[in-house]
Formats: C-alpha cells, structure tokens, sequence
C-alpha cells in the first residue's frame, strides 16, 4: 500500500468531493485523513490516502479534474515522516477588526512555547475577522504565563482572543 498526499484546488461546483472519492475508492484506496473547505468561493481538499496504486495511476485517474479546471497533486508520503501531535489538546479562538498578522502573531506565541496548530481556520465576515485553532501544548506548558501572552498579544493587533480546553467528546 501507498500512502499518498492529494490535493484538490479550483471554484467549486457540485460535486467534486463525489468525483474526487469515487475514483480514489474505485482504485482501492482508504481514506485517512482529510480536509476539505470552501474559501471565497473555491474549493480546496487535503486528503491522506492510503492505496495499492503508485501515485503516477492515481494522478491519471484524476486526471479528468484537470481538464474541468481543477488544480490536483499526488505526491508519496514516507511513512517514516509520520508524527503525531502530542499534548494537551485546546482551542483558541480569535475576534476582531480584521487587519494584517493576526495568525502569525498569535501561532507565534503557540510555537513559542512548543505548541502545535494541529487545525486552523479563518473567516472575514465583514469587517469582522475570526480565527479557530486547535492548539496541542506540551504538559509544561505555563497555562497562566500563555494566556497572559495571547492577552497582550491580542490587545496589540486589537482583537480579542481565547484559549480554552478542548472538549475531548467534540473533537
């Protein structure tokens, strides 16, 4: 078995997500992991696949997506690359006026501390920005001295910003 790394970008239509699974299950392959969105009106899918095919036939079988204007990648994974996200799982979200370096500051203070992002996403509605992590931290982490950090780093860009646990039962 392969496992293998496919991406799928371009404006989205009906659709895509059937087309996309369907020639991956007709070719064997498992899905692992995946992550798939709408931003601004395009589409773009993350899968893990795990398939008894070299990614040169996977990328064939794809290859009728080309032609209807998507984006698709196929690349091997070594399975030697594989790491898991360790720590205490928490949520940080984020909102305010929207502005330039709103992530990079506040995934900053997360890595500071050895923190992972293990999933993120944004949204601008309006004027209004939102962000919603999902945050690993190594179990030394300082909890007080972090949230002081996110604090003033949030009251620098003027956003307000929250770490909390996770909810173990919705994740």
């Amino acid at each position: 078995m392969n496992e293998l790394a496919v991406t799928v970008l371009g404006h989205d239509r009906p659709g895509i997500i059937a087309d996309v699974t369907s020639a991956l299950a007709e070719l064997g392959g498992n899905l692992e992991d995946s992550s798939m969105t709408l931003l601004r009106g395009h589409f773009a899918m993350t899968l893990v696949v795990d398939v008894p095919v070299s990614s040169d036939v996977v990328e064939k079988r794809l290859a009728h997506l080309v032609e209807r204007g998507l984006r698709v990648s196929v690349l091997p994974l070594p399975a030697d690359d594989v790491v898991a996200a360790e720590g205490a799982g928490f949520i940080l979200s984020v909102h305010g006026a929207d502005r330039p370096g709103i992530v990079s500051a506040l995934t900053g203070v997360i890595a500071s501390v050895g923190g992972n992002i293990t999933d993120l996403t944004t949204r601008l509605a309006g004027g209004l920005y939102v962000l919603i992590a999902e945050v690993a931290l190594p179990a030394d982490v300082d909890l007080l001295a972090l949230n002081e950090q996110i604090a003033d780093t949030a009251a620098t860009l003027g956003v307000g910003a929250n770490l909390r646990p996770a909810d173990s039962e919705l994740l």
